[in-house]
């Protein structure tokens, strides 16, 4: 009888977690079409499902801003919430931090650095067109502030502490860096740093959105994979070992992956914190550990958070589009406060 109840609670749970990525999904289909609707001049509904299925019912400039404009920059602020917040979460699982993300640990401003290295100094030196070099350097330079913290936290055998540990000193290495750059360059070089650092989603292409789709899809089926061990390994590292679970062997794996997801995100885009902070709280709050459901609820929850940031952006100034890093700040410090604040039970 005991055992009838238990299974009866334990489909109910399951059956809420469920209804948590449901729903998740549906908002953000609404935010989707909301973001391609809100901009410097507004668009009905009509048109745009019209524009989206090429039916031939509306304007050709309609279509156009559609297709070329609003959609990629729609997709892309889902992908890249996507990417960030399946980033934090792993992050936060394998270091067992909750305050580790990608903008914490210093790999975005790796990819701030390199982009910055790449507008002052290649700039016409190289046979490289600026629209390229940029989010190249950036890709380049977030995956090797990834490597460093790698080697670094391997010198003194691969912990959550020493990954940690290398992250912020690597955090503050290129904040400094980026400084002396800042201070070396032009106005027209800085003020290219400056927007670049603001974070923005209007340059992207269907291009970039498929990059930084590709590699989420597949990142994400190996991380399924390994999402036993990995919720296993919230157990602690000697529980998860005793388990047969190799644990520097899965930090490691799960380390490569989230380089990958953050450097893809953040080289096409720029720095945009709190998404891969803020995300993964949610999810947790909402459905606990089990990576399962702690996986895909913190994508759907990053995607949606850049996805209200992205509405949000058109909405600040009418006819303007206000810097993306800026209103996800402005989003995410006080939503996380009233999580944090409303919440009587300890998540972490």
């Amino acid at each position: 009888m005991e055992l009838v109840k238990e299974q009866v609670i334990y489909q109910g749970i399951t059956a809420k977690k469920y209804s948590y990525l449901l729903l998740f999904a549906a908002v953000c289909t609404v935010s989707l079409l909301v973001d391609i609707l809100v901009g410097p001049a507004w668009l009905a509904v009509p048109d745009v499902v019209n524009a989206i299925w090429g039916t031939g019912l509306v304007e050709p400039t309609t279509e156009v801003i559609v297709w070329t404009l609003r959609l990629p920059t729609a997709l892309m602020a889902l992908v890249v919430g996507a990417t960030l917040g399946i980033a934090g979460a792993e992050m936060q699982t394998i270091l067992d931090n909750p305050l580790a993300s990608p903008y914490t640990l210093g790999i975005s401003a790796g990819a701030g650095f390199g982009a910055a290295l790449a507008i002052v100094v290649g700039g016409g030196t190289l046979p490289i067109p600026e629209d390229y070099l940029v989010p190249l350097n950036a890709f380049v330079f977030a995956l090797l502030s990834c490597l460093l913290i790698y080697f670094i936290g391997r010198a003194r055998a691969i912990t959550a502490e020493t990954m940690v540990l290398a992250g912020i000193g690597l955090l503050f290495l290129f904040h400094a860096l980026l400084a002396l750059l800042q201070y070396m360059a032009s106005a027209e070089a800085l003020q290219a740093i400056v927007f670049w650092l603001f974070g923005s989603l209007m340059k992207a292409t269907w291009a970039k959105v498929g990059v930084v789709a590709t590699v989420l899809v597949l990142a994400v089926p190996l991380l399924v994979k390994d999402a036993w061990k990995l919720t296993a390994l919230k157990l602690g590292d000697e529980k998860a070992k005793s388990l047969g679970i190799n644990v520097e062997k899965l930090r490691l794996k799960t380390f490569v992956l989230i380089s990958l997801l953050t450097a893809s995100a953040v080289c096409f885009v720029g720095t945009i914190g709190f998404i891969g902070l803020v995300g993964p709280h949610i999810a947790r709050m909402l459905v606990g550990e089990d990576q399962r459901f702690f996986l895909p609820v913190s994508a759907l929850g990053g995607a949606l958070l850049l996805s209200a940031a992205s509405i949000g952006s058109k909405l600040i100034i009418p006819g303007a589009i206000f810097p993306i890093g800026i209103v996800t700040s402005l989003i995410g410090v006080p939503f996380f406060f009233s999580l944090i604040l409303t919440q009587k039970r300890r998540y972490w």
